[in-house]
């Protein structure tokens, strides 16, 4: 089982069963986060999670891979941190002779008025 998916399997079961609102607290589009059910679903081979109109509950399977999964999360290492990003732009090429080179970020460089 990917750690990926039981974390995310137990983000829903912290935000109440509530499946929008756990994809908004972590960040996650939650077209990701239904598919990565369906896989854990399709994995485990049972349901884990009762649908109905009234909400969502957790099923006898969903209980057991919750305890599971809440080992399975405080035995794997922490992730490592990425490095920090320097701030600032990219610049693009020019388009032609003479032209000073448009930065992301930044005001376009002067540019002289068409003549007649």
């Amino acid at each position: 089982m990917k750690l990926a998916h039981l974390q995310r399997f137990v983000a829903i079961v912290d935000a109440d069963l509530h499946v929008p609102r756990a994809a908004e607290a972590t960040g996650i589009p939650l077209a990701s986060f239904y598919s990565s059910i369906d896989a854990l679903e399709a994995e485990v081979g049972q349901p884990i999670f009762s649908r109905a109109k009234a909400g969502w509950g957790l099923t006898e399977a969903g209980a057991l891979l919750l305890d599971e999964a809440h080992r399975r999360i405080a035995e794997s290492p922490s992730p490592a941190s990425r490095p920090a990003v320097p701030a600032g732009g990219k610049a693009k090429a020019s388009k032609g002779k003479g032209r000073a080179p448009i930065v992301k970020g930044q005001p376009k460089p002067y540019k002289k008025r068409q003549g007649r």
